[in-house]
């Protein structure tokens, strides 16, 4: 397993938060301030994670309290999950993807088409017998995963026509994350991955040097890739979650009752983003459609699924996860 390493700029960002929090330290004894921090999301999660902090202050009269730190103040993903190991931030929301290289046991998450459908996908993620351990997994690295949001499917986008079977994926350049599993599938689709940063996909595309990217439809609109990429094909390759984590420090500074309020509020939050992602998503599509121009179509999963077949011949090498995949297929 990576062990993975600081970033240097840790000990900078924990001075600025302990100078932010530092007018709060003459509150009474009883009254407690957590730090959240996360980077870029959509409007579904925002709200989710500002709901936290208004049910915890309401539910216990104002003696805990949230500060945010939003939009990357901190620094991203990986350096927020390492402030949260070491209790410089209480609560944070990134990736599973990320996750990955914390626990490999995340890795899962990332194997093409291994849900059928959204109904199934929230099943599995409400699944106590799957997830806790997912969750505990980095319990000893001082954090724990304590929930889950959606993050929608990633399905192909590409500028010069649609993907309507396998064979439309054949030598065409797409962007992917850097992930071993993402760069794998895109070769066994045939097609050429190009793993860059989400922030140069937008000119790649108007450019030329990629011929598509995969995303949820956040990307046609917020990204504004709609104005480079005009086709939208349903493959939903993966469904990737967001994970909620907690320091372990954070336990010790609360009541149990406290505690208990917090973990609520972080569960109610869940149901909150769940149904407001569904509702933005259809928001999404019809702006897409209207101010893009972007063509949506649907694909047989069928032969994609069948391309893939040997990253699941090779999980049978790795056997927690395998052991969790066997799980997540019998839940229907």
């Amino acid at each position: 397993m990576e062990n993975p390493m600081f970033n240097k700029n840790i000990i900078s960002k924990a001075l600025l938060v302990s100078a932010v929090i530092l007018p709060f330290s003459n509150v009474a004894s009883a009254a407690v301030t957590l730090k959240l921090a996360y980077a870029e999301n959509s409007q579904p999660v925002k709200d989710a994670l500002q709901y936290i902090g208004k049910a915890v202050a309401e539910k216990t009269n104002g003696e805990v309290k949230i500060q945010y730190f939003p939009d990357a103040q901190l620094g991203g993903e990986r350096e927020l999950v390492e402030m949260t190991q070491v209790g410089v931030v209480d609560i944070t929301k990134v990736s599973s993807g990320l996750m990955e290289s914390f626990a490999p046991v995340y890795g899962v998450f990332s194997l093409p088409y291994l849900f059928t459908n959204q109904e199934q996908f929230y099943k599995v993620m409400s699944d106590k017998d799957v997830m806790d351990p997912v969750y505990n997994s980095t319990a000893s690295m001082g954090f724990t995963g304590v929930g889950w949001y959606d993050s929608g499917a990633r399905s192909f986008y590409m500028s010069k026509g649609p993907i309507n079977t396998i064979a439309d994926l054949k030598g065409k350049k797409i962007r992917v994350m850097q992930s071993e599993t993402s760069i794998k599938t895109m070769q066994l689709l045939g097609a050429s991955p190009i793993a860059m940063s989400q922030s140069e996909v937008y000119t790649s595309l108007q450019q030329g040097i990629i011929d598509g990217a995969e995303n949820n439809e956040f990307a046609m609109t917020i990204a504004r890739h709609g104005e480079v990429a005009k086709y939208y094909s349903y493959d939903e390759h993966t469904r990737i979650p967001d994970i909620i984590l907690m320091s372990n420090s954070t336990k010790n500074k609360l009541t149990p009752e406290q505690f208990k309020v917090l973990n609520e509020a972080i569960q109610e939050s869940m149901v909150m983003e769940q149904e407001a992602w569904k509702a933005e998503m259809d928001k999404t599509r019809e702006l897409a459609k209207i101010e893009f121009g972007v063509k949506f179509n649907t694909v047989d999963h069928g032969p994609f699924q069948k391309a893939v077949q040997p990253i699941y011949d090779d999980l049978k090498k790795k056997p927690e996860l395998y052991s969790l995949y066997q799980k997540i297929i019998n839940i229907k």
